[in-house]
């Protein structure tokens, strides 16, 4: 306790020496956060915009459109000026604050990933009766327990993170990380590993084990139903597959790196692992939704034939055929 190092910054020793490389890096990370900007922000003024997407399973998606944007928004600023800064120091306060945001939105991708499913399985498993279930207050009671639960936890566990004593300020990470820290405290190696374990099957585990048993009995529920049926029912529930898809291996990659000894790992191997779950679900989310749904597909066909239509008053209607599967 008494050896313990109040310092006000921590120390991201990740970042590599890569010269004139860094302009390059830095221009790249920053259209790729312009299209994760645009792209999620188009595909949710879509949905608001458009009364025959005020259903369920779209206002979902705009909520995961939401999420990137809060997600990536709470990584890039500080990244992009990491990237082109010699010095990687950040104050305590804005370290838990990044920790805050990154980790709630980890949590709410979860969270609404499974109210995703769950809206699925009522469509599929109980078609007569989705109006009923799937009405405007349980769609609003849905919302608030997948955005409320995530934060209140974190707020707790975070709590206990910035309680905790210190005996050294280097995160061998480009962002902050909890586990980082935990890593640096005075307390015994055993009791940090019970509170992260906890933490993470609290946060992770139910959400994932809900998903599973949804798309469970999707899967059974197709398999009793003509082939014609089970198209449907998969061209319907293909985008939160692979969304849950992408989100799970993106995240499992984080999570068994940060177990690992970083110092026999290559650096841009360890960084590229480190920030997919922060990257590639944000950028491939708006595509996936955009281009494999006929709904939003043919809304985004609409839009983008409008604009090749400025002179004439008004847009033509798309056939359905364009958009059609």
């Amino acid at each position: 306790m008494e050896n313990s190092t109040l310092s006000f910054y921590f120390n991201f020793t990740m970042f590599m020496n890569i010269g004139y490389y860094r302009y390059p890096a830095f221009v790249f990370c920053l259209l790729l956060y312009s299209f994760i900007v645009s792209a999620n922000l188009a595909l949710i003024l879509i949905i608001v915009r458009e009364r025959t997407l005020h259903q369920p399973m779209y206002i979902y998606i705009a909520f995961l459109s939401f999420n990137s944007l809060y997600g990536s928004t709470g990584f890039f600023p500080r990244f992009l000026m990491d990237i082109l800064s010699d010095n990687h120091l950040i104050s305590r306060p804005a370290c838990f604050t990044q920790i805050y945001i990154i980790y709630t939105y980890a949590s709410y991708e979860l969270t609404i990933l499974s109210i995703m499913s769950y809206d699925r399985y009522v469509a599929v498993c109980h078609p007569l009766h989705y109006h009923r279930k799937m009405n405007s207050k349980k769609v609003c009671m849905l919302a608030i327990l997948a955005w409320v639960s995530p934060a209140c936890n974190l707020s707790i566990t975070i709590n206990m993170v910035v309680r905790l004593p210190l005996c050294g300020n280097i995160i061998q990470k480009v962002y902050c990380a909890s586990w980082n820290i935990v890593k640096l405290s005075c307390m015994p190696a055993a009791v940090n590993n019970v509170l992260a374990l906890l933490g993470a099957i609290v946060i992770a585990f139910i959400p994932f084990a809900f998903i599973l048993y949804t798309y469970l009995r999707i899967v059974i529920a197709c398999w009793k139903n003509s082939v014609e049926v089970r198209g449907k029912v998969m061209q319907s529930c293909l985008p939160h597959v692979i969304s849950f898809a992408i989100y799970s291996i993106t995240s499992f990659s984080d999570t068994a790196l940060s177990r690992q000894n970083l110092d026999k790992i290559n650096p841009f191997v360890a960084i590229i692992l480190s920030i997919e779950f922060i990257i590639i679900p944000p950028v491939l989310n708006p595509l996936v939704y955009g281009l494999k749904l006929p709904e939003i597909r043919r809304h985004v066909f609409k839009i983008l034939l409008c604009k090749t239509q400025i002179k004439k008053n008004s847009c033509r209607t798309l056939p359905e055929s364009i958009v059609t599967v």
